[in-house]
């Protein structure tokens, strides 16, 4: 849902901008690899471009969601009502900051609208050459092999002086988009012995074992007793036309999980020009895979399915259109999963290169990331997966190895990031480089496998974190060869683990394998929602947040402590980080026991 209005203009006697009051916002000094400049955009295009303006407490926000997440807190898990999140001292703007706007609007004749419900985000439809003279810049076609239509973007954009401050993204201007990648992990090994064990066909370190619902079950100790609670939705996010089918998840469950009713379906929300048909032969793999392991798991909780954009949408734009829908609910899923992502870099060049500089360096993943603490804080579990292409990110090509590259929104310290194991008695986080068993996957997926994880260069380490980054520092040696590509002082991920090798899945009405943290993800968010039905029954709030809640109980993991994430197609020896006791940023704090994580929450 969005909200559309326009806002209302204040008007003053100020001139219009000129290059002369403006101030350089944003610029990159060359293109990501990959796109082509195809030339300047015709002067009477119309473009239009989303406006982020400061919201009024960010850090109050921050604050206030770590302190309602953290056990022991005298505030824990007293959840925010919409108004106090949307409303009150941290999403919106100033009335300096709405007036500023306001005036260079009117003066310039332009006509913005509010698209988000806590009045920072904003949207003007401009011709080409108005922006380029409004903003210092020239708008240029793009290509990308990978990518099926041009898109329009910028190497620099300045700001009018008066807006400097007020305003921290415009998009699209130096943010690329790139080709959307699925994720997919590996696996890792327990610390303690588990007290489950699993028949022999789930060890997926056999390449002719699958993984099932009932493998899950019973490694994790997760229980097959359905929910009860209708109000405990568990939301399963869609982009670039992955579709998911109703008749292949009833198939699915009617094969895997015949002790629930095999009629089971999910309700459907479409946004930005979505679509979910229904038929033979058009179902998007990722979608079914999300859908059916989030109901096999989560036996009895309803799911929603939304898809966002079609396969031309700006990725980018259809996340931030994804929260704003949620931000703009009055009643909310309990928990989220999303099996996509991209490089930071190209939702906004990383800080920790030259590449990109500004003077107000608030890219469009830190806007996006606050936005998913606003709703957090209203009591949502955001679940991502990590990524597939180990440190390089979706740089994983056999030529660039090694770059440390952190994928977003995997990389928000505001949600939960989920990495992949394999086998058990222990689980691995393995590479997969050179094993030929990649071949078994179901076709439509990527032919690779490796976890992604490591630190982000965007954001700070939250201080949840601040421990297990520590203790895993002092494990690497001085001669680590990774030294001086990561920011240590930056948010780590993955947090926590589950399976990802093998699934059997339903598609198109055939049944075959697939892998990845995309497989991980929804699964763990199954078991997040069955914890909250629970709570539920014992008249407690849900566990929203999670990471604060998942550090402070540690034990309630398997640890894994085996596994190197350089890539699928970069060499297994290739630069990158090691599993090890403790948290890593290969498998997080490990794969979780289903009881001891229920225990703790009811605590």
């Amino acid at each position: 849902m969005f909200f559309s209005p326009s806002l209302a203009l204040v008007f003053l006697t100020i001139v219009a901008a000129s290059p002369s009051s403006l101030v350089l916002h944003e610029h990159r000094a060359r293109v990501p690899p990959g796109f082509t400049n195809k030339g300047r955009v015709f002067d009477g295009h119309m473009l239009t471009l989303r406006f982020a303006l400061a919201s009024n407490n960010i850090a109050g926000l921050q604050d206030k969601l770590l302190s309602i997440s953290t056990p022991g807190s005298r505030d824990f898990r007293q959840w925010l009502s919409q108004d106090e999140v949307n409303v009150k001292e941290f999403m919106a703007p100033s009335s300096d900051t709405i007036n500023a706007f306001n005036t260079f609007a009117s003066v310039n004749g332009l006509k913005p609208s509010i698209i988000s419900p806590n009045g920072d985000w904003l949207s003007v439809t401009l011709p080409v050459s108005k922006a380029n003279n409004l903003f210092g810049t020239a708008y240029t076609n793009f290509t990308h092999a990978d990518l099926p239509a041009p898109i329009i973007r910028t190497l620099s954009i300045s700001l009018p002086a008066e807006l400097a401050g007020h305003v921290q993204v415009i998009h699209p201007s130096t943010a690329f988009t790139a080709p959307i990648a699925r994720r997919a992990q590996s696996p890792s090994m327990p610390k303690h012995k588990r007290d489950a064990t699993a028949p022999a066909d789930c060890d997926t370190s056999d390449p002719t074992n699958n993984i099932t619902p009932a493998c899950l079950q019973s490694l994790y100790n997760i229980p097959a007793t359905p929910a009860t609670h209708k109000n405990n939705t568990l939301l399963v996010t869609g982009y670039v036309e992955e579709w998911a089918e109703v008749d292949d998840l009833q198939a699915f469950l009617k094969q895997f999980r015949p002790d629930l009713p095999s009629n089971q379906t999910f309700v459907t929300s479409l946004l930005d020009g979505g679509s979910n048909p229904q038929g033979p032969g058009i179902a998007g793999p990722e979608a079914d895979l999300d859908v059916q392991y989030a109901a096999g798991i989560a036996s009895g909780v309803p799911l929603q399915f939304l898809s966002v954009g079609t396969f031309l949408s700006d990725f980018p734009a259809s996340v931030l259109d994804t929260t704003t829908f949620l931000a703009s609910a009055a009643q909310l899923p309990t928990v989220v999963t999303t099996s996509y992502g991209l490089n930071e870099e190209f939702w906004g060049a990383s800080l920790a290169t030259d590449s990109i500089k500004s003077e107000f360096p608030v890219l469009p993943d830190r806007k996006v990331c606050d936005a998913f603490a606003g709703i957090s804080a209203r009591g949502v579990s955001f679940l991502f997966s990590s990524g597939d292409g180990g440190v390089s990110g979706n740089h994983d090509d056999g030529v660039d190895c090694g770059l440390f590259v952190a994928v977003f929104p995997a990389s928000c310290p505001w949600v939960t990031t989920v990495g992949s194991t394999i086998g058990f008695n222990p689980e691995v986080a393995v590479n997969f480089t050179g094993n030929v068993t990649i071949q078994f996957q179901f076709p439509p997926h990527p032919n690779f496998v490796a976890n992604s994880g490591g630190f982000s260069s965007i954001f700070p380490t939250p201080p949840y974190q601040t421990t297990a980054i520590s203790n895993f520092l002092k494990t690497l040696p001085p001669s680590f060869p990774g030294n001086g590509k990561f920011n240590a002082t930056n948010r780590a991920y993955p947090d926590l683990s589950l399976q990802g090798w093998n699934f059997l899945i339903n598609v198109r009405g055939e049944v075959g394998q697939t892998a990845g943290t995309s497989a991980s993800t929804p699964s763990v968010a199954g078991m997040v929602a069955l914890i909250n039905d629970r709570l539920i029954s014992e008249g407690k709030p849900v566990l929203g947040f999670l990471n604060p809640f998942l550090y402070g109980n540690a034990g309630a993991f398997n640890d894994v402590v085996k596994g190197h994430n350089s890539g699928f197609r970069c060499p297994a020896s290739s630069v990158a980080f090691d599993a090890g006791p403790g948290w890593d940023p290969v498998s997080g704090l490990g794969t979780p026991n289903f009881p001891d994580l229920l225990a703790a929450a009811l605590a």
